[in-house]
């Protein structure tokens, strides 16, 4: 099949709407399952660009949580210990432990439910009947992989009475070199963005007194730098044992996306607070009120909301214990060994200031600012090593 027609485009009044193969050729893609729109389209490309290079540079599965074109969660396959289970809610999916590619879903998805929810979803590897579980409990649009087992596919269609989106990626379809697309009816072309960013030689240019990086720092910067290529810029990631925690996009001011980003890995770690691991939900809360009520409790408004009087019963059984800034801050200072990684270089050291504060300690960027100086006389200041690319990521 050379086309596919589409109800419409970005928006409903923008109509006809299609994708097609310019060249002739089919289309990589076979939708086996529902009517995916023209959004939906653009997320599952270009996720399944990022998982495919995350499992080429990493050797592990790889799995991407997508929302308007940007990731709001990426990861590989690595075991979840018992209390990564339990904040993203997997800890009664069966045969997790025995299936990477399911680990890395629960990790892409669970880092920042807040913003997966509603999301396309991209696996580099089989979709199996564990992986398709968790799809089935949570809200998203679609899903892409090279290929999904009968369990799976029959546990997929029946979610969203029958409508929800399955499409299988060709794994060998290679994009010719050159890219075309158009603004306001001018046409744009240039190379592909083909850079391979698991080359030794990005972490030569080490211009920070402290010049080592663990095996595991390695690979969260490659995957930090991976995530940066398909998300909007300006764009900063941040990423631990193998998963984005924090993911800054589409950001004006480099500075706004640092903080951004801090603050969503300042989520993920605080969710792990024994505070909020014992929250007392009550019984059959919806999944989406539980996401929002923790994110309220952990944010600066808890007073205001989740726990006033009044408001609390809605959620809780019994009236939960404040979590206080100094409780917060306290435990966000155990997070360590955090990797950063940024589209571009960081013009100035308040990023780096910004970045300690949640635990950082390696970072990867372009370096060529006119105040590098600054910048690696902050990384000394806080002990970070700081690789200096060469390289940018700018997507748009």
């Amino acid at each position: 099949m050379n086309e596919l027609a589409l109800k419409y485009g970005c928006n409903p009044n923008q109509k006809p709407s299609r994708i097609y193969m310019s060249d002739g050729s089919n289309l990589p893609i076979e939708v086996v399952n529902g009517r995916p729109g023209y959004i939906n389209l653009l997320d599952a490309l270009n996720s399944w660009q990022l998982v495919s290079e995350l499992r080429r540079a990493t050797g592990l599965p790889a799995a991407a949580s997508f929302k308007h074109v940007s990731p709001a969660g990426a990861a590989v396959g690595l075991p979840l210990s018992d209390t990564l289970k339990k904040i993203y809610f997997v800890d009664d999916i069966p045969g997790l432990d025995d299936s990477p590619v399911a680990c890395a879903y629960a990790r892409a998805r669970g880092a920042d439910r807040m913003s997966s929810y509603g999301d396309f979803i991209a696996l580099s590897d089989t979709c199996d009947k564990t992986t398709a579980l968790i799809i089935k409990r949570e809200v998203s649009d679609g899903v892409i992989a090279p290929d999904f087992t009968p369990e799976a596919l029959e546990i997929l269609k029946e979610k969203r009475k029958g409508t929800y989106n399955v499409i299988k990626m060709d794994p060998n379809y290679r994009p010719e070199p050159v890219e075309c697309k158009q603004v306001y009816g001018i046409t744009f072309e240039q190379g592909r963005n083909e850079i391979r960013l698991d080359d030794p030689a990005l972490f030569e240019n080490i211009p920070t007194r402290n010049k080592t990086f663990t095996d595991e720092a390695r690979r969260d910067l490659i995957i930090a730098l991976i995530t940066l290529k398909y998300t909007q810029s300006n764009s900063v990631c941040y990423v631990k044992d193998g998963q984005a925690i924090g993911i800054g996009a589409g950001q004006q001011s480099r500075i706004h996306c640092t903080r951004l980003a801090g603050q969503k890995a300042d989520t993920w770690w605080l969710r792990q607070h024994p505070k909020v691991l014992n929250l007392p939900f009550i019984d059959g809360i919806r999944r989406a009120d539980r996401d929002n009520t923790i994110d309220v409790y952990i944010s600066e408004d808890e007073h205001d909301d989740v726990l006033r009087d009044g408001a609390w019963q809605q959620f809780f059984k019994e009236r939960p214990e404040v979590l206080t800034r100094e409780e917060k801050l306290a435990w966000i200072a155990q997070n360590t060994d955090v990797a950063l990684g940024s589209d571009a270089f960081f013009p100035f050291g308040d990023n780096i200031e910004r970045a300690h504060k949640s635990g950082v300690r390696y970072i990867a960027q372009a370096g060529g600012s006119v105040r590098d100086d600054h910048v690696i006389m902050t990384c000394d200041k806080y002990d970070i090593a700081m690789t200096f690319t060469g390289v940018r990521l700018f997507h748009h």
